[in-house]
Parts: structure tokens; C-alpha cells; sequence
């Protein structure tokens, strides 16, 4: 994918000199938008998701998509080929529609688009239109549509403007519920069950959007099924706008008082109350999510949960020593690493390099604002990176460790640093899917496996090794 003709680059602390240009991106820190929309619609009930483009486009995201989850991906197509480019691909979009909607029985279709439809112009929104006058006399599910080219943004600005468009096109206030609306962001199954677990013991419903804790991590079935049970169920995400509130994670999301988020949206066209925060990672945010929660229902935090805070902070008095002034580069999606500059401030970790292929121009304040005050110098923070600019930089600030997804891993071998796995994608590990990262449970994980990192690094750097730390 090319990449701008200049590329500023900021200082780093060691005294490096800004990269003058480059001419494309040499291996990506991000992925392609629509992939983010898939997994959006994949965690609705009863939808597939649908690629209004070419065929390699649904092969390339199922093959990625269950590399990380091990869980089979069934992506629709209007398969496109070249007289399409100049003809336009209404008619096999239409024919898709109606295919997926007789064979899957699917409830809803999810339809994002591709470079190629995006560049041939295709008017998605009245093709649809079209196509549900004319089979108006079929029982035809709902569709929704999401603008999705690849080289205007992330797999991040792909996921949370599915997220966007359901709410946009879906919810309305015609039936009340008093379940809460959780916009989690991009988090794994893991993360989505402990928030329901949260919620569910301060007595609070939450429609959480999207759920793919089952459909993206499913039990083993002697029969396979179409569309994977689970997702949030399409009645809830309906009644969205007569909710009693909703919680937003994003720090470097658009700005709340522009309907440019599900969230803010639903403030605007209803009234729903909003509460937008960072991922739930590390203690002060924990924190905060739980203050809301007390809010909301009008509860303490419950005991279990105050013992888990309890415990989280007698192991950073136990293994702080081990930790204490190691330094780290972040990379991956930029509230993931927002999150994660957090926890490693408060553990003592110094961030050295955070970086992102995002470009929101909010990730820089967001980390310096959530590391102010732990450390003496900020961390150098890159928007819009590539591997190259990060093997680049990293190379001269020696980090003790990297803490990222799985495409990091050929940079840390050869700098002989190790590796803690976090995010997406995770192909070279089992059970990436199933790492928690939210809560007082998931700063407990991270920390553990960050302690243990370094002290595995420390013994295998031994000439004689010690079996006692």
C-alpha cells in the first residue's frame, strides 16, 4: 500500500535524526479497514458480513481472521472481477444480497465496502435501496452499509465505523429497556465475557456492541453451523436509543460532542447519556470504569472485585523490583497502546516508543497524559508508523522488552529481546483470542507475564542460570 511522499518524523530522545521521506509502507502496522467492519458484523446475532468488492478481499480476511481466533469465518462477496471496475458491481451485490439471505437465513447483512468499489464509485446506499424495492414482496433482512476503503484509514476506523453505522441505521427509542450500551471497542472474547461478568454482578443489563465472545470463540459442535450463535441480539441494538446510558473505551476516538462515534451519536439523536473513557486497563482505569458502574446502579463494587484490586496491588509490591526501570516499546492499535503505556507506568516500566499505523492525530496526548508524572521523559510516540519506522527507532532507545501483537516478533528476535504478546493478530502463539487484558484480572495478567518475560530473559542470558527469583 503506498504511503505519502514525506513522512515528518519526530525527535527521538536519543538524539536521532528525523527520516527525510519514503515511498511506501514496508510492512504495515495496522490492516485494511474493512477487515475491522467484518468483525463488527460478526458479533451481531444472526448477521453476516459482507464484502462488496473482489473476491480475494473475504479470502485474505478469513485467512487472517481465523489464524488469530482458530474459529471458522464464513465472509459473503459480490465477487467482482474486471468488467465490474467499468460496468459497476450493483447487480452482483443485489444477486449477493438475495443468496446470502436465501441459503444463510441471515437476519442481517452487514455490507462494507473495498477499494475497488470505493474507487469505481459505487453508490452503495441507493443500490440498497434499489434492492429493496425491488424484492419488497420477500421477507428480506436488514442491511447495513459502512464506507470502508482501504487506503482512507485502519482496520480501528473500519471497526468503529461498523459500530457507527449500526447505530446510525439501526437504533431508534420506540421500545424502552434499561440496558446499558457498551461500546468496548476492539477487545478479545476474554474481554467481552469479564464485562459482562462486571456488569452483571452490579445488577446492571448491558448491550454490549459488538459481542463475538461466542461467535468468535465458540464451544465444539458435532454440527457446523452457518452463522455462529451468540452476537448482540438485533432487537437490543434496536432499542439502543432509549437506553438509561452508555459507556464508550476510546481514548483517541473523534471528539464526543460530534456524533462521530456510536456513542456520541446516540447522545445526540436521543439524549443517552454518555460516559467515554480509555480501555479498562491498569488500575486508574479500572478505577474509573468501576466509579461509573457504582453511578449507574447505585452499588458498591462488589467484594469479589475489591479483592481483586487488593491482590493486583500486593503483586506490584511483590514483583515491582523486577520490573522497576525496564524499558519497553508499545505498537498495535492506538487505544490498545494508550491502555498498555498506562499499565507500564504505573508497574515502573518506562515506554520508550509508542506506536500505532493509526492515524487519529489524539494517540500522542493520550499516552503522555496517562504517563505524565511517572517518568522523567515521555515517551516518543509515532502515528502512522510502519515496521521499518519502528525497527528504526527501536533499535537506537534498547528496549528490554516489546509488548505488541505477533508481526513484531521478527524485530525482537533479531534484537534478541523478548516478546509479551497483546492484541491482534497473534499467529505465532496459542489462544491469543482468549488473553485477558480488561480489569483488575487482566492488568494481574499482563503483569505476571511482563515479570516473567524478564526473568526469563535474565536466566537464559545466564552463563551458570538460577532456579530461585
Amino acid at each position: 500500500m503506498s504511503a505519502p511522499a514525506t513522512l515528518p518524523l519526530s525527535k527521538a530522545k536519543s538524539g536521532r535524526k528525523a527520516v527525510e521521506s519514503y515511498v511506501s509502507t514496508t510492512n504495515a502496522c495496522k490492516l485494511c479497514k474493512p477487515l475491522g467492519a467484518t468483525l463488527v458484523f460478526r458479533g451481531v446475532e444472526g448477521a453476516i458480513p459482507f464484502l462488496h468488492g473482489s473476491q480475494g478481499c473475504a479470502t485474505y480476511m478469513r485467512r487472517y481472521l481465523i489464524s488469530h481466533f482458530r474459529e471458522p469465518m464464513d465472509i459473503a462477496s459480490s465477487s467482482l472481477g474486471e468488467k465490474h471496475a467499468i460496468h459497476g458491481g450493483g447487480p452482483n451485490l443485489k444477486k449477493g444480497l438475495l443468496t446470502v439471505m436465501e441459503k444463510y437465513g441471515a437476519s442481517l447483512v452487514g455490507v462494507a465496502t473495498t477499494c475497488l468499489t470505493e474507487t469505481i464509485g459505487d453508490d452503495v446506499s441507493g443500490l440498497i435501496k434499489e434492492f429493496k424495492r425491488e424484492f419488497a414482496g420477500l421477507p428480506l433482512a436488514d442491511v447495513v452499509n459502512v464506507s470502508t476503503p482501504s487506503y482512507a484509514g485502519s482496520h480501528m476506523e473500519g471497526f468503529h465505523a461498523a459500530v457507527l453505522a449500526l447505530a446510525d441505521q439501526l437504533a431508534s427509542n420506540a421500545e424502552p429497556t434499561d440496558a446499558v450500551n457498551v461500546f468496548p471497542g476492539f477487545i478479545s472474547p476474554a474481554d467481552i465475557r469479564l464485562l459482562k461478568d462486571v456488569f452483571g454482578h452490579f445488577g446492571l443489563s448491558a448491550t454490549i456492541l459488538p459481542d463475538y465472545s461466542e461467535t468468535l470463540d465458540g464451544p465444539a459442535l458435532e454440527d457446523y453451523e452457518k452463522i455462529p450463535s451468540g452476537g448482540t441480539p438485533l432487537a437490543a441494538i434496536k432499542r439502543m436509543g432509549s437506553a438509561p446510558a452508555s459507556i464508550e473505551f476510546g481514548a483517541t476516538l473523534p471528539d464526543p460532542e460530534k456524533p462521530e462515534s456510536a456513542g456520541s451519536l446516540l447522545r445526540e439523536r436521543f439524549g443517552v447519556p454518555l460516559n467515554r473513557m480509555g480501555l479498562p486497563i491498569g488500575l486508574r482505569a479500572t478505577d474509573e470504569l468501576f466509579s461509573v458502574l457504582e453511578t449507574l446502579s447505585g452499588r458498591e463494587t462488589p467484594r469479589r472485585y475489591q479483592l481483586e484490586r487488593g491482590r493486583y496491588i500486593d503483586s506490584l509490591v511483590d514483583g515491582h523490583k523486577y520490573v522497576s526501570q525496564k524499558r519497553c516499546v508499545i505498537y498495535g492499535e492506538e487505544d490498545l497502546c494508550v491502555g498498555l503505556a498506562s499499565l507500564m507506568a504505573e508497574i515502573g516500566v518506562r515506554p520508550v516508543l509508542v506506536a500505532g499505523g493509526g492515524k487519529s492525530g489524539r494517540m500522542k496526548a493520550a499516552v503522555h497524559a496517562a504517563c505524565e508524572g511517572f517518568m522523567p521523559e515521555l515517551p516518543e510516540v509515532r502515528e502512522g508508523a510502519d515496521f521499518y519506522d519502528i525497527a528504526d527507532m527501536a533499535r537506537e532507545l534498547a528496549p528490554d522488552f516489546f509488548l505488541g501483537h505477533s508481526k513484531g516478533y521478527r524485530l525482537a528476535r533479531e534484537m534478541g529481546v523478548p516478546l509479551v504478546r497483546v492484541g491482534f493478530p497473534i499467529h505465532d502463539r496459542f489462544g491469543g483470542h482468549r488473553l485477558l487484558s480488561l480489569g483488575y484480572q487482566g492488568a494481574q495478567n499482563l503483569f505476571d507475564r511482563v515479570v516473567n518475560a524478564v526473568i526469563e530473559k535474565k536466566q537464559a542470558d545466564s552463563d551458570i542460570g538460577y532456579g530461585y527469583i
